[in-house]
């Protein structure tokens, strides 16, 4: 039962209006209040007071609700429009109010007063004035407050949209840079009639785009779905490479589960192909690990190429070639300064590239 009251209750308070009403019941609530204990011990006659007080509450609400209609009006003219109307919506309301609680208090205590009348009137008017001028503070001070957030939510919207859509950009830039490379290799298969490799090679790369097609760029995979999509990479190039092209693949402990960009590693392995595999007679074998180790995702793809020389190395991690690059980038968008890139030579020869990004799993 106290579950279903509460969520009555925040879903009430959900909508704009009830929370106003909230806040108007809280506020004047307290004004009464305050207003009968204030006066209790010297008031003789608590029940007449007490309609005094209930009437004077009223058109305290009654006129609050004027006054933010005035606002609202006002809202979208300009900062010293918006001041001075304000200021003479507040004035218009005190004076009002002022005219009935003094007309109440005439009804209740008579015309039998020692101050001069308009001592009174300006004691009336300037409660009034103070009590209405700080309601009003409140409302300008709430509305502006929201008007902030929903700016500030917009921007965050904006910045979304164009963090989506960059990644969006450089996701779909990975497709046709390798289509491209695979079209001219299946057309040089052609070329040396060599159709039954080219048929084969047109169907695996009918599968791997299908694939690609049917992820959502915005949404990371596992390791083992990427290593999947991967697989359908590499028999493509297998095709092309026959035995001269070795793959291993060592997912250690929860590594497998841990989330990542959807097609991350297929340039990465497309360059170790094109620089490491290709420029050996006989080939070669590419290596792709993973491991967890203090809440980070540690990837290593490795060849046993000829490696690069130091000004090779320096090119590459400038972002030279469109899928590092890509993938430089993408690990940017995504993860800021919470991921790292390295490329180094291995001392028994080949390129090895090492990721470093937050863990994350299903």
């Amino acid at each position: 039962m106290g579950n279903n009251a509460f969520q009555w209750l925040s879903e009430r308070l959900a909508s704009e209006r009830c929370r106003y009403w909230a806040l108007q019941a809280c506020g004047w609530g307290g004004y009464t209040l305050l207003t009968f204990v204030g006066s209790f011990f010297w008031v003789k006659n608590h029940w007449l007071h007490a309609v005094y007080i209930a009437v004077a509450t009223a058109s305290g609400v009654a006129l609050s609700e004027v006054m933010r209609r005035g606002f609202h009006r006002l809202w979208e003219r300009p900062a010293a429009t918006r001041f001075i109307g304000s200021l003479l919506v507040v004035v218009l309301a005190a004076l009002v109010w002022a005219g009935i609680k003094f007309g109440g208090s005439v009804w209740l205590y008579g015309r039998e007063w020692e101050e001069h009348p308009a001592v009174l009137a300006t004691y009336w008017f300037s409660y009034s004035f103070l009590l209405l001028m700080t309601w009003a503070a409140l409302y300008f001070g709430i509305k502006y407050y929201q008007a902030s957030q929903e700016q500030h939510e917009k921007m965050l919207l904006a910045e979304s949209m164009a963090h989506q859509s960059q990644l969006k950009m450089l996701r779909y830039q990975l497709n046709p840079h390798f289509l491209f490379n695979t079209l001219n290799a299946i057309s040089t298969l052609i070329l040396d009639n060599d159709g039954r490799t080219a048929n084969s090679m047109v169907s695996r790369l009918s599968q791997f785009l299908r694939h690609s097609l049917d992820n959502d760029p915005m949404q990371k995979v596992t390791l083992a779905r990427e290593v999947e999509a991967l697989m359908l990479y590499l028999d493509i190039e297998k095709v092309r490479f026959a035995d001269r092209l070795g793959v291993s693949v060592d997912l250690e402990g929860d590594s497998p589960r841990a989330l990542v960009p959807s097609l991350l590693l297929q340039p990465l392995v497309e360059n170790a192909i094109k620089y490491g595999i290709s420029q050996r007679e006989w080939g070669g074998e590419i290596t792709i690990c993973a491991r967890v180790f203090a809440g980070e995702l540690l990837l290593e793809v490795r060849d046993n190429g000829p490696g690069m020389s130091e000004e090779q190395l320096q090119a590459l991690g400038s972002g030279r070639g469109v899928g590092i690059r890509n993938t430089c980038e993408r690990l940017d968008a995504l993860y800021g300064t919470e991921q790292k890139v390295r490329f180094r030579s291995q001392p028994d020869g080949g390129l090895a590239v090492d990721i470093r990004i937050p863990f994350e799993h299903e």
